[in-house]
């Protein structure tokens, strides 16, 4: 594996559209062979951060890296090592998915065909098809199959799939993209943002969430799981009004007590233990009721 330098490394970060600032002194770090996520709202900034890693736009203030590489100098030498899939795909529309592939293929060094044969069946997709008659999710897999088939250090992923029915976004997140980082354990790294972060869940290391534009979170996945804990407790009679240290959001509802716990659960726990309610129970919350506490 190699360490030398991360996969992206973005320092106080600024970009503004007209008077502005979409993205505002963002800093986060992302280790090779890793799968971090960027959450946030529309409009918090992802979309542009991604860019700025792509050259598509210029910072106003701050710095880029990826893999040690300045994208504004290096731009060749950084895009041969990833591949991008956008929010919103757009190929040429007289082209079929057959003459797609093989264009985009063109002006790579690797291709792989066998994982081409395997996503063209997995997706359903017609190979003689034009993409002018593609669906929004269907050009939205056509997209994912060639981010995947040049095998690349680095995929930057900006809603994945959107549009994919439900079941085709399960496989293909499960599978497809496990199985990419799987292929090459400690070399391939995913940066995603999505708004569908309960189906990312089981993939994401690390995170950082976005608010207009501003990093107001970012944690290991394993530790905001330790850190951020939903207490339930039922009382006899009408649940105490006493306050909890350490609670970010306090819910009652006739007999029962609902607290979201940062950092303080042990201590609420047995807070409430003295309080003698009828049932007490305390379990970790997920990446995405996280990242709705954090934005409450």
């Amino acid at each position: 594996m190699n360490t030398s330098n991360p996969a992206i490394e973005i320092n106080h970060l600024t970009y503004a559209y007209s008077k502005a600032d979409a993205v505002q002194d963002l800093s986060l770090s992302v280790a090779r062979g890793k799968c971090y996520g960027l959450f946030g709202r529309n409009g918090a900034g992802k979309t542009t951060t991604m860019k700025c890693l792509l050259n598509l736009l210029r910072p106003r203030a701050g710095r880029v890296r990826v893999f040690g590489l300045d994208p504004n100098q290096r731009e060749v030498e950084v895009k041969r090592k990833l591949a991008y899939v956008p929010d919103a795909v757009a190929f040429y529309p007289w082209m079929t998915v057959r003459e797609t592939l093989d264009y985009l293929a063109s002006f790579r060094a690797h291709w792989n065909r066998d994982i081409e044969r395997d996503l063209l069946h997995r997706f359903r997709l017609n190979a003689a098809q034009k993409t002018g008659a593609l669906s929004k999710g269907q050009k939205t897999q056509v997209a994912l199959t060639a981010a995947i088939c040049p095998e690349p250090e680095l995929l930057l992923l900006d809603e994945p799939t959107s549009g994919l029915d439900p079941i085709v976004r399960r496989e293909f997140i499960e599978t497809v993209i496990g199985a990419y980082q799987e292929s090459d354990p400690g070399n391939r790294t995913i940066f995603v943002s999505t708004h569908l972060i309960t189906e990312f869940e089981g993939l994401i290391d690390e995170f950082t969430v976005m608010d207009a534009g501003r990093a107001v979170l970012t944690l290991g996945a394993d530790q905001a799981r330790e850190r951020y804990q939903k207490i339930r407790a039922r009382f006899a009679n009408p649940a105490p009004t006493v306050e909890f240290k350490g609670a970010m959001h306090t819910r009652r509802d006739g007999r029962e007590l609902e607290l979201i716990a940062n950092g303080e659960g042990p201590q609420i726990v047995e807070q409430l233990k003295l309080l003698a309610p009828e049932s007490l129970t305390s379990e970790a919350l997920t990446l995405e009721e996280v990242f709705v506490a954090t934005l409450k």
